[in-house]
């Protein structure tokens, strides 16, 4: 799969003369991940730091260079059936959804650019139970300085929903391939708010979780996995001091479903008290299920109603609540599809930049 796209991209993107020419390819330099030039962003494992690995879907890498062609090297855990996908952005060129095929990849992406310098996002669109990715490095002409880091910064608590599962039948119809072929983190609507807001993202999801019940016979809950770098399997703590970040937004409760209102509220209060703990200065919105139809979207209103009236009258004026227009579930498995979390984005955009006067 990535080699027959590696042809279509060098096609897209192939640059004539005007341009500088067409640079000598054999001449490509081996940069290791652990090259200053290189930022990564989400929740991400150095303890190997020639092979950064992360498993949850959003982490994302960006790196500038110069010249007219990079490969990359990025190894897959290939979990069973599961394979790994990845979006590779490259300046103003159209998205590429690629699926990686191999544990060890080592494959030409793009070949023929225009002879300058390039800004290259390569993002991990799928969950963590599909399995962990490791970067291992670049080659390309010159690697130049890393960028400077967006200063605003969000993390996105949720589901599937906020994971991507679902929007993106690019590669396979719906109810076709695995349940992760239609998975696409980088057009869901917390990475989609955060350009639109030049912010840094990061999603701490996991399909089917929830704030007190989640589905398909999963044991862990949001509450139990949220201190932790694999979530899915509840392993390796997370060092919240390496993400501070200015907005949380929290998007549960569609697999809790219409519930004990008391134990939902009570669970969901605690969460955000936690969240408190190592945020002490962040805005918290909480947010419905953008995807619930009408009886738990009306739940979910009146128990958010309550736990924000609650904690905004115990001294924390720092947590709101959103509710989306409307449901959105054109998607795969009644989620959202990629035009729906676009809306999904563009509203959330509006509301934080109320909040946050940006």
């Amino acid at each position: 799969m990535l080699k027959h796209l590696t042809i279509l991209l060098s096609i897209i993107l192939f640059s004539t003369s005007v341009c500088g020419g067409v640079k000598n390819h054999s001449d490509l330099k081996l940069y290791k991940a652990d090259n200053p030039g290189i930022q990564y962003f989400g929740r991400v494992d150095f303890s190997d730091p020639l092979k950064p690995r992360f498993w949850s879907p959003g982490v994302y890498i960006v790196f500038k260079f110069k010249g007219t062609a990079f490969d990359l090297i990025i190894n897959d855990e290939s979990n069973g059936n599961n394979h790994n996908y990845i979006e590779i952005a490259i300046d103003d060129n159209p998205f590429l959804r690629i699926k990686l095929e191999d544990k060890l990849n080592d494959n030409k992406i793009a070949y023929g650019l225009a002879d300058g310098e390039h800004i290259v996002t390569i993002c991990k669109d799928t969950e963590s139970g599909i399995g962990y990715m490791e970067f291992v490095g670049i080659r390309c002409h010159e690697l130049l300085p890393a960028l400077p880091k967006p200063t605003r910064k969000i993390e996105y608590i949720g589901d599937s929903i906020t994971a991507g599962t679902g929007l993106d039948i690019s590669a396979m119809p719906c109810d076709n391939g695995q349940w992760y072929d239609q998975h696409n983190a980088y057009m869901s609507y917390g990475p989609l708010t955060s350009r639109a807001l030049n912010a840094q993202w990061q999603l701490t999801a996991v399909a089917g979780i929830g704030m007190t019940h989640s589905c398909c016979n999963m044991d862990i809950v949001m509450p139990d996995v949220f201190d932790k770098l694999y979530l899915r399997d509840n392993k390796i703590s997370w060092d919240f001091n390496r993400y501070r970040p200015d907005v949380v937004t929290i998007c549960l409760g569609q697999n809790d479903g219409v519930t004990d209102s008391t134990l939902f509220c009570s669970a969901y209060v605690k969460f955000i008290n936690t969240l408190r703990s190592h945020y002490p200065k962040t805005d918290i919105i909480c947010l419905n299920s953008p995807m619930a139809n009408d009886t738990l979207t009306t739940a979910l209103k009146n128990y958010l109603t309550g736990i924000t009236t609650y904690l905004n009258n115990n001294g924390d004026k720092k947590v709101y609540k959103y509710y989306f227009s409307k449901r959105y579930h054109n998607g795969c498995g009644g989620h959202p599809d990629m035009a729906e979390h676009k809306q999904i984005a563009n509203e959330l955009t509006a509301y934080i930049k109320q909040v946050e006067n940006w």
